[in-house]
């Protein structure tokens, strides 16, 4: 007979795989009794109860499975076991934990996933069976109670919005969303989405997000659980809210799958290693089947797009890895150009949204931006042209409609690539063609890409000489006002483009304020689509170049809040041309300075001399930015800000910037552009864009900050983030107004905190400051004084004083001697608060200069109370440092200023000065220097 529990085990195996389960037991079970090693005692405990699982003596069976479980928690074999054992006990419950926490450890197993099914099928059939609904497993009285309320149609309306609210939370907390999962809520959770109640949906959906944050293993479980068809049926529906609530619960599973998010701390769950690639690739390809499938919704086809927007291309492009953009155009690229050659028009149109098809282009763009080198990029291009060649058809021309609308749909994404589509042989051709249709919908297409392929100036001149005697005859001829206003863009459009003497200028004849008009009448109109209404904003970006046409705008109350409300939309379009139009009105433009010697010139040579109009003027202009102000502009701009990067492009930001310059410009309307979000909306204009954007949102800030309460401007630690913007315009590239409003904002700042000081040194600000403080001109040397005054409260600017080598202290000393007043109250306060705080500071004065005692001096005698003040405070400082120092001052004119100061009687106004004094006196009597007058 053996003794070796391990040769008994692998005897036990034999006789198992034998089916001779009888002599596998007694092998076990005699390797049990030998063994002591725990390890191996939970795999023979695991393997006799697959013996009694055989002999169908399933109590045994479980109880061997526990035996193992309470050795390794995690012993994937011995729980199924248990769960089988425990469902032909009777114990579905308990069987259906065990197998969830089985497919937890391993969300791919399709033997577990169809156990839990199974399981939940038999659970909710036992609960029918008996006629009312009773949850028969161990589980939290509050999760149970929820979802009898919900599954109940007769419970009242108001019971069951708790009861779904309560759900939602609950899902959100680790606990919560642990008891959920593993009391069959996941199945429950199911059955809600399959009432087709919306509220029930809702809640229902949201739960299972909660569920899903920051728990890779349980998020997994989850989408295999419901699959990503179901997921992508019910993203499809024609719903927003629901389809919205649907892609966040993608878009979580989807954080979970690629490590993002915050990670929480699950015990043994945190050692699983789970390959999520397989099941990125298959969330993407359904996305990406989404996008041209007939049954999904516009609002369902617009959410596949921003889960891709999202998640395929790179965060950061320092990250070399761009294989999901690359998959994404190997497998899909064909099936973006079909969402954006789409003709709404057109019967066989898929569903769409307003936003779908500039999603789409948004889409594309970001693919082609995530390409790493030419060969790449060459695929791309070569992915279009065949897609496009496909599609153009002489004999049909709906399939050559399509093809055009796609390239103008690549021209609002990657520009670069559409300008190389237009290229193709014949495509510019069938555009101006087209425009000669007489069928409408050619028109419209037509008219539409020809706006788009007009940018670039060499396409401009194209159409200039081939097309814009069509676009005049279809703008005066058509009764179609989409086509319409369609024609006015591109005829204005091309007036400006390259400064020619077509277009707007020749076609409009002197009636720019008449075809505003008309814009803004289509503007207004809301029975007119989005996308319609768009182009009109587009058309009032370029006819508000006329000084006439920006005025009567800005009094078009309705007008100017229709603008507002279509630059809440993700169009790309819209944002810039409404930044344009704001730009116009507030003539925040850059403009060349006229030399009066050229214009005389000029006009002795009989040459066209550009003169302002008079609503250019500066009081038109301001009445303007108040009327802008009152329609609630500011809140609209904020707004825009917040738009996704893809959609606000730079030249947007600096537009937007441009206009919040100029609306900061009276101190009095910060206050309203602080309320209404301006303070905030600023900052990610200043960090991101154009360097001139960049420069002018900094300038706007430093506008605010100069004269607003940090607290309120810039409330939390958004103040942190407007130091920077600030110190980037103390640069001598700056102009002095720039220099001397930045200073004013640091000063504002510095007074605030000694967190705010330390982070204005930290961004190198104290170098520059120093420099101003050298300048020439009153203002700068003043504010940079100021400054100064407030940051050497810090200890890091004190050390920076008392440090050696350097002639800080001897500036500050300098500027005490200064003819300007506000430069003395500032570098005697600076002085003051730095002889109080280092005494070394104190000897160190006194070597600084050989003026320093007459400064001194002439800070005590003082006409102005302040100055005097923080001079004798300077005096106390010296004298109480070090007593060789006060018998240097007393034997100075300096004990004759003291006493005549300290004589003086008591007076409300200026007692803090006669105090001082006093004290000096008193501090030199201690010393025995001076002795008091009685004892003289």
């Amino acid at each position: 007979q053996m003794e070796d529990p391990i040769q008994l085990k692998e005897e036990g195996n034999k006789y198992f795989q034998a089916s001779d389960y009888e002599k596998a037991l007694q092998s076990y079970t005699q390797a049990i009794k030998l063994n002591k090693d725990k390890a191996l005692q939970a795999v023979l405990y695991r393997n006799r109860a697959a013996c009694f699982l055989k002999k169908e003596e399933y109590a045994k069976a479980a109880s061997d499975a526990s035996r193992a479980i309470d050795t390794n928690a995690s012993d994937i074999k011995a729980l199924y076991r248990r769960s089988q054992a425990l469902e032909k006990l009777g114990k579905l419950d308990q069987a259906f934990k065990d197998a969830q926490k089985c497919a937890t450890l391993e969300p791919r197993n399709k033997n577990f996933q169809e156990t839990l099914r199974r399981l939940g099928a038999n659970i909710q059939e036992k609960v029918n069976a008996r006629g009312a609904l009773r949850i028969q497993f161990s589980t939290d009285s509050r999760v149970q109670k929820m979802f009898e309320i919900l599954l109940d149609e007769n419970s009242d309306k108001e019971k069951r919005e708790k009861a779904a609210n309560n759900l939602i939370v609950l899902g959100r907390e680790e606990a919560g969303a642990e008891r959920i999962f593993q009391n069959n809520g996941v199945n429950l959770l199911l059955q809600l989405i399959e009432t087709k109640n919306p509220e029930l949906i809702l809640a229902a959906v949201r739960t299972l997000s909660g569920m899903c944050t920051g728990h890779k293993a349980r998020a997994t479980a989850i989408l295999h659980y419901l699959g990503i068809d179901s997921i992508c049926t019910w993203m499809s529906v024609d719903n927003e809210e629901i389809s919205l609530a649907v892609c966040n619960l993608l878009q979580t599973i989807t954080d979970c799958l690629l490590g993002q998010g915050k990670e929480e701390h699950h015990g043994k769950e945190e050692a699983l290693v789970l390959d999520t690639k397989k099941d990125l690739k298959m969330i993407t390809m359904h996305l990406l089947d989404m996008l041209v499938s007939k049954k999904v919704s516009g609002q369902g086809r617009d959410q596949a797009l921003n889960l891709l927007n999202k998640n395929i291309p790179r965060k950061d492009l320092k990250d070399h890895d761009n294989s999901r953009s690359i998959f994404v155009i190997d497998n899909g690229l064909k099936k973006i150009l079909k969402v954006v050659g789409q003709i709404p028009e057109m019967p066989d149109c898929l569903p769409l949204t307003e936003n779908t098809q500039l999603t789409a282009s948004v889409l594309l763009n970001k693919l082609y931006d995530d390409l790493r080198c030419d060969p790449e990029r060459d695929n791309y291009r070569v992915i279009c042209e065949e897609y496009i060649k496909s599609k153009i058809d002489p004999q049909d021309m709906d399939k050559t409609l399509h093809a055009v609308q796609i390239v103008s749909g690549v021209l609002q994404g990657p520009f670069d690539l559409g300008n190389k589509l237009l290229g193709m042989k014949g495509v510019m051709e069938m555009m101006v063609a087209l425009c000669g249709s007489e069928r409408e919908i050619d028109q419209l297409v037509a008219v539409e890409a020809l706006i788009h392929a007009s940018t670039k100036l060499s396409r401009a001149t194209f159409i200039i000489t081939n097309g814009v005697t069509l676009l005049k005859e279809i703008y005066k001829k058509t009764k179609n006002e989409k086509i319409k206003i369609r024609a006015l863009v591109g005829l204005c459009k091309l007036g400006s483009a390259g400064g020619t003497d077509y277009g707007l200028r020749q076609f409009a004849e002197g009636s720019t304020e008449k075809l505003a008009k008309q814009c803004r009448k289509w503007l207004c109109n809301t029975s007119i689509d989005a996308r319609t209404r768009k182009w009109a904003v587009e058309g009032l970006s370029y006819l508000t170049l006329d000084a006439d046409v920006k005025d009567d705008f800005v009094e078009d109350e309705p007008a100017l809040k229709a603008m507002f409300d279509l630059a809440k939309t993700s169009d790309k379009t819209i944002l810039y041309s409404v930044a344009s139009a704001l730009v116009n009105c507030t003539n925040s433009y850059d403009t060349k300075e006229l030399v009066p010697e050229l214009v005389q010139l000029a006009k002795f040579s009989k040459q066209h001399v550009p003169e302002e109009h008079p609503k250019d003027k500066k009081d038109f202009v301001v009445k303007r930015v108040k009327r802008l102000l009152k329609a609630g502009v500011v809140s609209a701009l904020a707004c825009m800000v917040k738009a996704d990067s893809a959609i606000l492009t730079d030249q947007s930001k600096e537009l937007i910037a441009r206009v919040f310059l100029a609306l900061c410009e009276d101190p009095k309307d910060r206050g309203t552009i602080v309320a209404q979000g301006g303070g905030k909306a600023l900052i990610p204009l200043a960090v991101e864009g154009t360097d001139v954007g960049k420069i002018k949102a900094s300038h706007a800030l430093a506008k605010i900050a100069a004269i607003s309460n940090p607290d309120i401007a810039f409330p939390g630690e958004r103040v942190y983030e407007v130091v920077r913007p600030l110190v980037s315009l103390l640069n001598t590239e700056r102009d002095g107004l720039q220099n001397y409003e930045a200073l004013l904002g640091l000063t504002n700042f510095s007074g605030r905190s000694d967190k705010l000081r330390l982070k204005i040194v930290k961004e190198k600000a104290l170098a520059d400051i120093e420099n101003y403080m050298f300048e020439n001109h009153d203002q700068l040397r003043q504010a940079a004084t100021e400054c100064m005054c407030n940051l050497v409260v810090n200890k890091e600017v004190q050390e920076r004083f008392v440090a050696d080598g350097n002639d800080r202290l001897k500036l500050v000393v300098l500027l005490c001697g200064e003819d300007d007043e506000k430069v003395q109250v500032a570098a005697a306060g600076a002085l003051a608060m730095l002889t109080a705080a280092q005494k070394k500071l104190c000897s160190k004065m006194t070597q600084v200069t050989t003026q320093w005692l007459e400064i001194l001096q002439r800070l005590c005698l003082h006409d102005n109370m302040e100055v005097q003040h923080r001079g004798l405070v300077i005096a106390f400082n010296l004298i109480s440092a070090d007593k060789e120092l006060a018998k240097k001052l007393v034997e100075s004119e300096l004990l004759e200023i003291l006493t005549y100061i300290g004589k003086q009687e008591d007076h409300p106004q200026k007692q803090h000065i006669i105090s001082v004094a006093r004290d000096c006196l008193t501090r030199c009597m201690d010393y025995e220097l001076i002795k008091p007058l009685s004892q003289a």
